[in-house]
């Protein structure tokens, strides 16, 4: 099935089989993320795609850039923004990064040219980042006064201390071949390869993983965050006795015990 949407967020989605394919379609600002931008990915990530049929959704940015973070009317606009609407801004960013930490569903982001700012959080939000080898990454809050506060709570689940530091502290644009050494990027590939890699990991994925079980497994890394270690063993124990109840896990089990080998997920 393929299925096509559009919306004057600049935000283009397709769907195809039990894929998702979002563009952020505003080139000639960089797919800069304007508030009505925002509003508009926080909806599409909040959904539940699942039950809709969608196992995955693959992130991309339309012309040179991924995105360049937020606008500049947008950021003019914060100059003489009270107290009150720099927290309605600064509630939309939070809303949009844990609709996608939140997703159930596979989500991948496809980055070519500069990933910046909260563009950058939108990416790395995701479960994987293919990013294309022009691809360079940048949190540069703290050059305009800024704190990376919410990228703060997330980004730890995928660079370590030092490099967090590095990244947030002393801001520096990071090609991909470094992105990906750090953990920022999954697969680094050439630019004319990067939709159909982000295609083909997907593919990947579902075909050799249970949606069911990735999902449970992001529910469960999400929540052990910041839990003492007994209380990361009881969610552990209580996720792997949930897991073990479902129809996924007895069809798993029961190809592997029939056949000896697991189940094509995605056939």
């Amino acid at each position: 099935m393929t299925e096509a949407t559009s919306s004057d967020s600049r935000l283009r989605v397709e769907r195809r089989g039990d894929l998702l394919f979002a563009t952020l379609d505003d080139p000639a600002r960089a797919n800069a993320l304007s508030p009505a931008l925002t509003v508009a990915l926080t909806a599409l990530y909040r959904r539940d795609l699942r039950a809709e049929g969608v196992r995955a959704v693959l992130l991309a940015g339309s012309g040179r850039h991924f995105c360049a973070g937020a606008d500049l009317e947008h950021l003019a606009a914060l100059q003489s923004a009270s107290e009150l609407d720099n927290r309605l801004d600064s509630r939309r960013l939070r809303e949009l990064f844990e609709a996608v930490l939140r997703q159930e569903a596979l989500t991948l982001a496809l980055v070519q040219g500069s990933c910046v700012a909260g563009g950058c959080g939108l990416a790395t939000a995701c479960d994987f980042v293919i990013a294309a080898e022009d691809a360079r990454f940048l949190y540069s809050e703290v050059r305009i006064g800024f704190v990376a506060a919410l990228v703060a709570t997330f980004l730890p689940l995928r660079v370590s201390g030092r490099d967090l530091r590095e990244l947030l502290l002393f801001p520096q644009f990071v090609p991909a071949a470094r992105a990906l050494e750090i953990g920022l990027a999954n697969r680094v590939v050439p630019a004319a390869e990067l939709a159909a890699a982000g295609e083909r990991l997907a593919a990947e994925i579902l075909a050799n993983g249970s949606s069911e079980s990735i999902a449970r497994t992001k529910r469960l890394l999400l929540g052990l965050a910041g839990l003492r270690f007994d209380e990361r063993l009881d969610a552990a124990a209580e996720a792997n006795a949930a897991a073990r109840a479902t129809d996924d896990c007895r069809h798993g089990i029961a190809t592997f015990l029939a056949t000896k080998q697991p189940p094509r997920w995605r056939e």
